[in-house]
């Protein structure tokens, strides 16, 4: 009964406090003191008869503590949610930098040059923003998980005058991109702590352009930020011919993105989906840009847009994106299995 309470008291401990505001290593090293300690008060309560193995024990504990300061973290930086780390070194373009979200590669900046954009889903978000207003008109923008801060640095780069909003839930994150990815909060441009659906909540409704999506738990949209209830939110928020642009990673049997655009369809009347055409057809995972809006999509010019910056993708939507999304559910705050969907099979 004891060993039960004790693994049930752990449990909570480790999974809502300690890991909420300790590195991993720390914790474990931590416990592994606390409990040869704890385990040596108890030999000697109990006095067992032969002091060899508990001699053996501490000198094997000792031994295997001595390994800890030799061991080298790949994380630049243990945050309450991820490992992160900036590679700089062999990067193909001067001065740029690429921050990595445990083993994924997350954000690509180029330090100087908030205009360059290196990763296509983000090329293909430039591009949607570009089409929908002309340059160096400000607009005022909602960006729900920052990152790096490529794209909120890439509308205050080319609209001069910009609001860009960042809903970043790991402050840890911002501070990074600060100190090593080379951003400059102001001027615009501001970085608002805490979960993206309670923050966004926090936004004046009615008034804002654009709003993006690029929030991951891995390779995951989180599942309150993937439902329909928080879809409205966002439209509530926009004005009259704005954007909702969505960055989705999914792979073969795309199962979790139709869903998605299943759902973004059940609240906005006008809606694409631009991938490879390989992407959609099925296969290895990929990202998919979900775009949706009260206002006509300008597929034409959006097309355009993205032949000029070298993207060769599809762009989907009326009759042929109905039949690609087919009979998938829309999520609910009832009903988002969003680890099952993405789960091959």
């Amino acid at each position: 009964a004891l060993g039960t309470a004790g693994a049930i008291v752990g449990t909570f401990v480790s999974g809502f406090a300690l890991v909420a505001t300790l590195a991993s290593t720390v914790i474990l090293v931590g416990v592994g003191v606390v409990l040869v300690a704890l385990g040596s008060v108890v030999w000697l309560m109990l006095r067992p008869a032969g002091p060899t193995l508990p001699v053996a024990a501490l000198l094997l504990a000792g031994a295997m503590g001595a390994t800890v300061p030799v061991y080298r973290s790949s994380c630049e930086v243990e945050t309450a949610y991820f490992c992160a780390r900036v590679d700089e070194d062999d990067q193909a373009v001067p001065n740029g930098r690429l921050l990595w979200l445990d083993t994924l590669p997350h954000s690509y900046v180029v330090l100087g040059d908030d205009r360059h954009l290196e990763f296509d889903y983000t090329r293909t978000i430039g591009a949607i923003s570009d089409v929908w207003w002309p340059e160096d008109v400000p607009i005022r923008a909602i960006h729900v998980g920052g990152g790096g801060f490529t794209m909120p640095r890439y509308v205050r780069a080319t609209r001069p005058g910009s609001v860009n909003v960042v809903l970043e839930r790991d402050p840890e994150l911002t501070r990074l991109a600060q100190r090593r990815l080379g951003l400059v909060l102001g001027d615009g441009l501001t970085a608002q702590a805490g979960d993206g659906r309670v923050t966004l909540r926090r936004q004046s409704a009615g008034d804002w352009d654009l709003v993006v999506g690029d929030a991951f738990s891995g390779e995951a949209v989180p599942w309150h930020l993937a439902t329909r209830e928080f879809t409205r939110e966002i439209a509530e928020r926009l004005r009259p011919g704005g954007v909702y642009v969505l960055n989705a990673i999914d792979g073969s049997p795309r199962r979790f993105v139709r869903a998605e655009v299943a759902t973004v369809a059940a609240v906005f009347e006008h809606v694409a989906v631009i991938a490879t055409q390989s992407s959609l057809d099925g296969g290895y995972a990929a990202n998919f840009i979900v775009v949706g809006s009260d206002s006509p999509i300008p597929v034409a010019d959006v097309r355009a847009r993205l032949v000029e910056v070298a993207l060769d993708v599809t762009v989907l939507t009326g009759p042929a994106l109905r039949t690609w999304i087919g009979s998938a559910q829309v999520l609910t705050d009832r009903f988002a299995p969003v680890d099952q969907l993405l789960t091959p099979g």
